[in-house]
């Protein structure tokens, strides 16, 4: 079996090296998956209930060595890092409470009994992107365990620490061998085989749009289904009758949290031209109060970025740009990135495509009408907010915003009580909230004849 190398992106330097699956290990995973899965979905309901909940207690009784993992391994501030540990145990929670609530329905009809069935899919295939590696993993297998599937998972070839040791601790739960499988490996040759392989018979992709549309095109031949969260180029919009000191005060946290490196990220702030001068005022202590450095400190807000070609693809959408200022990030090894803000107009590359890093554009708008406009001028539709104290208006600009997850006067994009995925370029499907268990599954329609 071949190796890649893991680089800690703090230090730039090599340590770890993880196997690299090919296609006949690949499959080997699956074929384990489809035998764990029959006796899995055979389990009564509350059995699969209190084996997830077993998973989460686990999960948060090593809350501290997967965040520290995710330091090493994705240069998340270890604060972050914590709380992103901890959001998997309570995905596991909540995702604990479907299978005793995936109820099909009793149709009335004449003759007989007709009622409906929440079957499982059988292996989901869960390809996980490097930005987020606990969460957004957590998002596809906890549901769809929940509803009684076996899962195949891959991590980013740059981040697969935390995935393995979830895969561990899930044996050590006491969940079944073969039922929750970790394949390291690439994209081209793990990740695709999930796409063609016919035991496969769901697919969940996070990453870019560009590999997502590849991702759908392959499950459409198979007639498999799929869903996509891909990139975002989200706007952040200030109208003039919000609060100044709040919208400017939060506004660093909504693009740059994780360096960035997030499809939810605000990297639009739409301004109403009355106020614009007054924000960007407001704005630039709240950069520079951004504090960028070592993850493995406590008041760390934003660590390095993930590797030295991202880091180059980031610092080139500032060529030709006019950066109205900039916050600091320290000299040295590790893929450091000072925090840029950037005075943009709408057809400018920066406004239009997805920087997945540190860079904001401020761009100013005239009217209500012109604010949505701006929002909507982008081939993607994932997330967004508005900040008003006019209500009637918070609902009318919300409304008319073509974004799957929107929050008004805060940033809030993810609960995993409630739904989340985009429109547009941004994805197919929801993950999360109380229905997320149930896409996991298709509907079967018996009918009872009593006549």
């Amino acid at each position: 079996m071949t190796s890649f190398t893991l680089i800690n992106p703090a230090t730039g330097r090599e340590f770890r090296e993880v196997p690299r699956a090919s296609v006949e290990e690949t499959d080997a995973a699956i074929a384990r998956a489809v035998v764990a899965q029959r006796s899995w979905a055979a389990l009564p309901p509350v059995a699969r209930a209190d084996a997830l909940r077993s998973f989460a207690r686990v999960v948060e009784q090593h809350v501290e060595e997967l965040a520290q993992l995710e330091v090493l391994n994705s240069g998340h501030p270890i604060g972050s890092a914590r709380w992103e540990a901890s959001h998997v145990a309570q995905v596991l929670n909540f995702s604990a409470g479907a299978p005793e609530r995936l109820s099909g329905q009793q149709i009335p009809v004449a003759g007989g009994l007709d009622v409906t069935f929440h079957e499982p899919y059988g292996v989901v295939g869960i390809i996980v992107p490097w930005n987020f590696p606990m969460t957004i993993a957590s998002w596809g297998f906890a549901p769809a365990l929940a509803a009684g599937n076996a899962v195949v998972l891959k991590p980013a070839e740059l981040t697969p620490l935390t995935a393995l040791r979830l895969g561990e601790i899930a044996l050590e739960a006491g969940l079944p061998e073969g039922l929750f499988e970790i394949v390291t490996g690439s994209g081209s040759v793990v990740g695709q085989r999930f796409v063609t392989h016919p035991d496969v018979r769901s697919v969940v992709f996070t990453g870019s749009t560009e590999v997502g549309t590849d991702v759908a095109a392959g499950c459409a031949r198979q007639l498999k289904p799929v869903t996509l969260e891909l990139g975002g180029k989200s706007a952040n919009i200030v109208f003039d009758d919000a609060d100044l000191e709040k919208a400017a005060a939060a506004a660093p946290g909504a693009v740059f949290d994780n360096a960035g490196q997030d499809c939810c990220a605000r990297s639009r702030i739409l301004v109403q031209r009355s106020v614009y001068d007054r924000f960007l005022e407001l704005l630039e202590p709240a950069v520079a109060a951004w504090r960028v450095g070592d993850p493995s400190h406590d008041d760390t807000d934003m660590g390095p970025l993930i590797s030295a070609s991202h880091r180059a693809n980031v610092e080139g959408f500032l060529e030709g740009t006019d950066i109205a200022f900039r916050g600091a990030a320290p000299d040295g090894d590790g893929f450091w990135f000072a925090p840029a803000v950037v005075l943009a107009q709408p057809d400018d590359r920066i406004a239009k495509e997805e920087v997945f890093g540190p860079v904001v554009a401020v761009l100013p708008f005239d009217d209500e009408a012109d604010g949505i406009r701006l929002a909507n001028d982008t081939i993607y539709g994932l997330a967004g907010s508005i900040w008003t104290e006019n209500l009637s208006r918070a609902v009318r600009v919300s409304r008319a915003v073509k974004s799957g997850v929107l929050s008004v006067n805060s940033h809030s994009s993810v609960r995993y009580w409630t739904p989340f995925g985009g429109m547009k370029a941004s994805g197919l499907g929801r993950e999360l909230g109380p229905d997320a268990a149930e896409h996991f599954t298709e509907t079967k329609n018996v009918f009872f004849a009593t006549d």
